[in-house]
């Protein structure tokens, strides 16, 4: 197996000695800035600055990829579907790469690649570390600008501004962002990454502290949802969206999947609630794929589920149903909010559910 041939697309199975599982967060951090016209090169730490610009830009993202479709939704709230393209890799994968096997003939059909990979070569032929989605690829020259689902959240929200939707949310707002910060940092470590270091722990020491840390964690969600309707604040923000694709892909996969299996979503009364809530604006629901979700744990993670069979249920009609978050008050968005339309053509879901179909159009 030559270097290029190595397994670069899968979540990266990293184990301490002692089994704890370790996710490699070293991304290109190259960042979006507003007001630059060129790419800058900042010396002091080799990243480079990049400026905005309609059609320049393709965001590659799964919908299977929970880290993905954070970047997925940010996009389509803060309305960008005409600014930046999107391009879907398809669930699965080989051990190179993610591929565009959704596409016709198997290739991006803007970047003319079969695979995410060649935009990563294209700009760093020796790249070590896994190709991973969220991933925004220059288009002109089909090289990968940066990877960091953070930073690409982060920056549609705060900087891409000259392209917002007229009416679009706020999603960090000043006066929440320490908060919002704290809690991005929390839920990562204990939730978000939390369920993989129960899926992809070595040992049993270390998939029982990572349990315990897992729900720990939700149950503080739960009792906080217990008492607001957001985690932050009275409206919807960037931290939501972070808990969201956790939380609805825990039901069909994780709980069986990772082994995380104390309680279902749909069990706990706040927190079914708020993923109802989330779900049913156009953005959350409306970009999940569940055939695509159980296809990529339960197919690639050959390693935790060797037959590749995959589960057909479990129903979750559940979230269309109504909710009763409305107690707390506030809402969603920030009066004179406008929310998404109908999803770009070529965009939509290619297995919609028929509550989704029912609840969306």
């Amino acid at each position: 197996m030559t270097d290029k041939d190595q397994d670069w697309a899968g979540d990266p199975h990293n184990a301490s000695p002692d089994g704890e599982f370790v996710r490699d967060t070293n991304y290109i951090t190259d960042r979006f800035v507003a007001g630059l016209t060129e790419r800058h090169n900042n010396n002091d730490d080799g990243t480079v600055s990049w400026p905005m610009a309609a059609d320049h830009y393709r965001l590659i993202a799964a919908r299977a990829c929970p880290w993905a479709h954070r970047s997925v939704i940010t996009r389509r709230l803060m309305g960008l579907e005409d600014t930046l393209s999107l391009g879907l890799a398809g669930p699965t994968h080989d051990v190179r790469s993610w591929t565009f096997d959704l596409d016709p003939d198997g290739v991006d059909p803007v970047l003319r690649i079969p695979r995410l990979q060649d935009a990563y070569f294209a700009r760093f032929p020796d790249y070590p570390r896994g190709i991973t989605v969220p991933a925004i690829v220059e288009v002109a020259s089909g090289k990968v600008v940066t990877n960091d689902y953070d930073s690409i959240v982060r920056d549609f929200i705060t900087e891409w501004t000259d392209y917002h939707r007229a009416g679009a949310p706020n999603l960090y707002p000043a006066a929440h962002a320490a908060e919002i910060d704290e809690l991005n940092d929390y839920i990562f470590r204990n939730i978000n990454n939390g369920v993989y270091r129960c899926g992809f722990a070595g040992s049993q020491e270390a998939y029982e502290k990572a349990y315990a840390d897992l729900w720990e964690a939700l149950d503080w969600v739960e009792e906080r949802l217990g008492q607001q309707r957001y985690l932050v604040g009275e409206h919807v923000t960037e931290t939501d969206i972070r808990l969201f694709v956790t939380l609805v892909r825990f039901d069909p996969v994780y709980y069986s999947h990772f082994k995380c299996s104390r309680h279902k979503t749909s069990e706990l009364p706040n927190i079914r609630g708020y993923l109802q809530e989330l779900f049913q604006i156009p953005g959350f629901g409306d970009t999940t794929d569940f055939t695509e979700i159980k296809q990529h744990y339960f197919i690639v993670h050959k390693e935790v589920n060797p037959t590749q069979v995959v589960p057909v249920g479990p129903d979750m009609s559940w979230l269309a149903q109504p909710h009763d978050r409305d107690r707390f008050g506030g809402s969603p968005f920030a009066e004179g909010t406008t929310l998404p339309g109908a999803l770009p053509k070529g965009e939509e879901l290619k297995n919609p559910e028929p509550f989704q179909e029912e609840l969306f159009g």
